[in-house]
């Protein structure tokens, strides 16, 4: 693909945790990324709520919290966010936000992966939420987003986008993770939504690409095999499959040789010696610290722990 990711990329991925995924894959490697700052967002409504809201620096306050189960929640937010404090909830929204606005500005590529067309409206706030924070289902009502719904959000989104970042390449995907609480029919349903109201909004001569995470998940791995043991989930296997066919169609063959450099830097970070105070270890651990500095030389900004 054109411009394909490299080691001068910042890559920005939303949206359910298949994002988290490719996002450690990228991590892993010291690509520059930024994956859900607001935690796992499950659909394209909770998406385009919080990039508008980053973009129009419409900051959080009291009005956007809520107190529940001995927590403050936000109903942008994924729970990870939550906190015994409401002072500290609104600063961690803010500080997430304007992480957000900072990564959309800066973006060579956007990854928007949509998980569900299923979302659950507030009734009394009359608003979509991103997450139900195990509030009272009786004070939802549940709703699916029609194909037309999915690419009306999804042009929104990159309209929004395109007025502070008119060149970012943005790559649409749906998530391979089966959302099956309500059967399998209704996770079908879901699935066939997005994949249709995505395809409508969906020009490479625009920038706007899509790939097919959930397809492959489908069609090429189509066994229990590459699940985990929930049946939900894919396991580590599919994971590298779909990322190894992420990066035959995203990533730059240029950086394959950095990849060797780091994968063999982090296989050696996990090490475990028989006796670490021996001098054969001594001089591994010198010779890995040689191989970060060399790596840091070129990648600054690539740690380590």
């Amino acid at each position: 693909q054109n411009p394909p990711i490299n080691y001068s990329s910042k890559v920005l991925l939303l949206g359910s945790c298949f994002a988290q995924n490719i996002g450690a894959k990228l991590e892993y490697y010291k690509f520059q990324q930024c994956t859900n700052p607001f935690g796992i967002l499950f659909h394209p409504v909770a998406i385009e709520k919080l990039v508008t809201r980053a973009i129009d620096q419409k900051w959080f306050s009291t009005s956007d919290v809520f107190f529940k189960n001995e927590q403050w929640h936000c109903f942008l937010a994924h729970s990870k966010l939550s906190n015994t404090s409401q002072e500290e909830l609104i600063a961690a929204l803010n500080l997430a936000l304007e992480k957000l606005r900072t990564s959309l500005i800066e973006a060579s590529h956007v990854v928007f992966t949509f998980g569900t067309a299923w979302v659950y409206r507030h009734l009394q706030r009359d608003t979509v939420v991103a997450n139900c924070h195990k509030v009272p289902q009786k004070e939802f009502v549940k709703q699916l987003l029609s194909p037309d719904d999915v690419s009306d959000v999804s042009l929104g989104i990159e309209t929004k986008l395109r007025t502070i970042n008119p060149t970012c390449s943005i790559i649409n995907t749906v998530s391979p993770v089966r959302h099956i609480k309500d059967g399998l029919l209704a996770n079908s349903r879901s699935k066939a939504h997005l994949i249709a109201g995505v395809q409508e909004i969906v020009a490479p001569e625009k920038l706007n690409y899509y790939f097919p995470s959930y397809e492959i998940m489908m069609d090429e791995l189509r066994d229990y095999r590459y699940y985990k043991e929930d049946l939900i989930h894919p396991n580590q296997t599919a994971i590298a499959i779909i990322w190894n066919a992420f990066k035959t169609s995203w990533v730059c063959p240029e950086t394959t040789a950095m990849q060797n450099k780091i994968a063999a830097i982090q296989s050696g970070k996990l090490h475990k010696p028989f006796n670490e105070h021996s001098k054969a270890h001594m001089l591994f651990k010198k010779d890995l610290e040689i191989q970060i500095l060399q790596v840091q030389e070129q990648l600054p900004w690539a740690r380590f722990l």
